[in-house]
């Protein structure tokens, strides 16, 4: 077994023992439930990397860890600013320091007060999250109170019993790469269930989010130290991905990232994968909130303009449809005339009506294109994943919005993705490409519908793509390579005259195949047809004669 496959082994324990210690408490398939597994991970994670840190610190310095937690000194002052992003633990909160206190018969209250303390330790900000409001969620709550009282000191006592155990070899774990750290993340969250939903509503596939950020990032020149934002951003996966491909092979941290969403799970989800991947400095810009009425992320407040801030990278995986009617007239009157100071509008192609009947039918998808947008810096790149129905819509928003891209030269190129290609969803997906300094005149088009194979994802099938066809895809459209039935170079003319259609099917050359035969064969082919399709006819006539004696041997029974 490789390392990072024991790794792998050993996460699994760790969560299926947590999961155990929760369902014979009462908890299972309960959000909290989730809640305690996540978090309990969490502390187990960033506990084992504090505790890396501090021995890999002494050792350069040549003195004891335990004598630098002891003295309190200079020593653990300079270890807190050279270690600042990965550091949010006093000694007492350690699961070192807890374990000699389980005897306690109020073992359980300890155990909540240092998830308090790591949360709000002075030395470390960012482990909290902001909303929109500009309150403050903490990154650990208690998590005794989900338990009966009787039952919380036994429930503390089972699971530091669980996270104490040396499963965890982070000497090895904290040299990987962050494709490690993304299959830790997803295996996490895919392994609980709850009422709330399961993992695939907060977790762009790592194929695909793989495939948007390599092309985002080679479709042209990089732009280095970015700020990188997803307005919709779930759990992370889309952000993440183009994080890394924007830094080096060591380092991703060059990227700033910047996320809003209006889901309290998917903003949690949001900091676990950014501390398990090591972004401390992006966590508070991670905002819960509605980003289409309340956007957090402003540069200045202006009369005339929207002072939102602009990025020079977008990624988004929005909802598609959802009810926003109790939203919807204020966002327009809070934003409907509210323009940059390029004159744009933020909501330039307008905001959906709300129907009489399917409010849930309300195209949601269409503000945050509009927003990302609007969002982009003059030198800005965005992938927005969108219903393929979005390409072809003859009217409304989607029309409108299509002929905004075209007619301003934004549309680097699209590409349409299988069905099925989310576990939680049925709604085939395309993928659109915008770039504000796009100088050529060309659209890259793929269509990627029939690639993929059929897997299972629980109890939903779904289309997985392979390493090859992700990388296919993904040096098809950067070298801008035409292939049959797949992909094509079109003109920002050609669509205009296809009415702003982004399917690449549309563009496809119609072959009808020409076969040389001589005549004496053309008269053999047509006398064969010819006698085939009387035999047709003749047995046609046999069936209606014994269809009409049938019927006549039909008598009314009393």
């Amino acid at each position: 077994m490789t390392e990072i496959s024991s790794l792998e082994s050993r996460i699994d324990e760790i969560i299926n023992d947590l999961q155990g210690i929760c369902s014979q408490h009462g908890l299972a398939n309960q959000a909290s439930e989730e809640r305690i597994v996540t978090t309990i991970f969490l502390y187990k994670f960033l506990n084992d990397k504090f505790m890396h840190s501090i021995k890999e610190f002494a050792r350069s310095i040549g003195v004891d860890y335990k004598t630098i937690l002891a003295n309190q000194n200079d020593e653990l002052d300079a270890f807190y600013d050279t270690y600042s992003g990965n550091v949010a633990f006093g000694e007492e909160d350690t699961i070192e320091a807890l374990m000699q206190q389980v005897a306690d018969t109020k073992f359980y209250e300890k155990f909540d007060a240092a998830l308090d303390r790591i949360s709000t330790n002075p030395r470390n900000e960012n482990f909290n999250i902001e909303t929109a409001d500009g309150t403050r969620k903490k990154l650990f709550e208690a998590i005794s109170g989900e338990v009966e009282s009787q039952s919380k000191n036994n429930f503390a006592k089972r699971i530091f019993a669980t996270i104490a155990q040396e499963r965890f070899d982070f000497s090895g774990a904290f040299k990987n790469n962050f494709d490690f750290y993304s299959r830790i993340f997803e295996h996490l969250i895919k392994n609980y269930n709850v009422a709330s939903g399961t993992y695939a509503e907060y977790f762009t596939p790592q194929a695909i989010s793989k495939i948007i950020a390599e092309i985002l990032v080679g479709m042209s020149e990089k732009i280095q130290a970015s700020e990188i934002y997803d307005p919709s951003a779930g759990s992370g996966s889309l952000i993440l991905h183009l994080a890394n491909e924007l830094g080096s092979e060591d380092n991703i941290s060059r990227a700033i990232v910047y996320t809003q969403d209006i889901s309290n799970k998917s903003s949690r989800f949001l900091r676990i994968n950014l501390l398990l991947n090591g972004l401390t400095d992006s966590l508070h810009n991670v905002i819960q909130g509605d980003t289409l009425l309340h956007p957090a992320h402003y540069v200045i407040e202006h009369e005339q303009t929207s002072g939102l801030k602009k990025f020079d990278y977008i990624v988004s995986n929005p909802p598609f449809k959802t009810d926003f009617s109790s939203t919807r007239d204020e966002i327009e009157n809070n934003w409907g005339e509210v323009k940059d100071a390029n004159g744009l509008k933020r909501f330039f192609a307008g905001i959906p009506s709300v129907p009489k009947k399917k409010k849930e039918s309300m195209g949601i998808y269409l503000m945050f294109i509009q927003h990302i947008i609007f969002s982009l810096k003059e030198n800005g790149k965005a992938a927005i994943v969108v219903p393929t129905g979005f390409l072809t819509a003859q009217n409304g928003i989607e029309y409108t919005i299509r002929e905004y891209l075209i007619e301003n030269r934004l549309l680097k190129g699209v590409i349409s993705m299988p069905s099925n290609i989310f576990a939680n969803t049925g709604t085939n997906v395309s993928v659109l490409f915008i770039e504000k300094t796009n100088e050529t005149n060309e659209v890259m088009l793929i269509d990627a519908s029939k690639l993929g194979s059929k897997v299972k994802e629980g109890k939903n099938q779904k289309t997985a793509l392979s390493p090859e066809e992700g990388k296919l895809i993904i040096s098809t459209f950067i070298s801008k390579k035409e292939e049959k039935d797949f992909a094509i170079k079109v003109s920002f003319e050609q669509i205009e005259n296809k009415k702003y259609s982004f399917s690449a099917g549309q563009y496809f050359e119609i072959v009808i195949e020409h076969i040389d035969i001589t005549p004496e064969e053309f008269q053999s082919k047509l006398a064969t047809f010819e006698q085939e399709y009387s035999a047709l006819i003749e047995e046609g006539k046999e069936l209606d004669k014994q269809i009409l004696d049938q019927l006549k041997t039909l008598h009314l029974v009393n």
